[in-house]
């Protein structure tokens, strides 16, 4: 879709008074709910091309397709398998596909085939598949919360 596109057919309204608007221009009731400034807006994304130092947190679902020196927070944390990561990496679900020297702190972690992890995963779930490769101790955490970072 292009994003220049106009989404309403007809006439666009040009409103200078906010207390004077056309009622064809007022939003609908459904409309008003549907937008909102805390709307899923898809994953924060590190690309390829990005390196980051520092700690990363997102109160929504994080991509990590670059490096990143640092501990990573997010809802969903998805390490693409050409990502490159050193430190801790929390999340409700963390799916490591690349590199990773630290830590997994995670309800469900996976470990994608591609995957290369030097370190532990403290975990409610825990999946690896074929071909992963994890040199550490895995340990259950059976709580209804995780452990914080220090």
């Amino acid at each position: 879709m292009n994003m220049l596109a106009r989404s309403t057919k007809g006439p666009v309204q040009l409103v200078t008074d906010p207390t004077n608007v056309p009622q064809s221009a007022a939003p609908r009731p459904q409309e008003q709910h549907a937008i909102s400034p805390r709307a899923y807006a898809g994953p924060s994304i590190i690309s390829a091309a990005l390196s980051v130092t520092g700690r990363l947190e997102s109160a929504g679902d994080i991509q990590v397709d670059g490096k990143v020196e640092g501990d990573i927070r997010g809802q969903t944390v998805r390490i693409g398998n050409q990502a490159v990561i050193k430190g801790t990496v929390f999340g409700d679900v963390v799916e490591l596909a690349g590199t990773l020297e630290g830590k997994i702190e995670a309800s469900s972690a996976v470990l994608m085939r591609t995957a290369r992890m030097s370190g532990d995963i403290v975990h409610q779930s825990l999946q690896i598949e074929q071909g992963a490769f994890f040199n550490g101790n895995s340990r259950p955490h059976h709580g209804k919360n995780m452990p914080k970072p220090a």
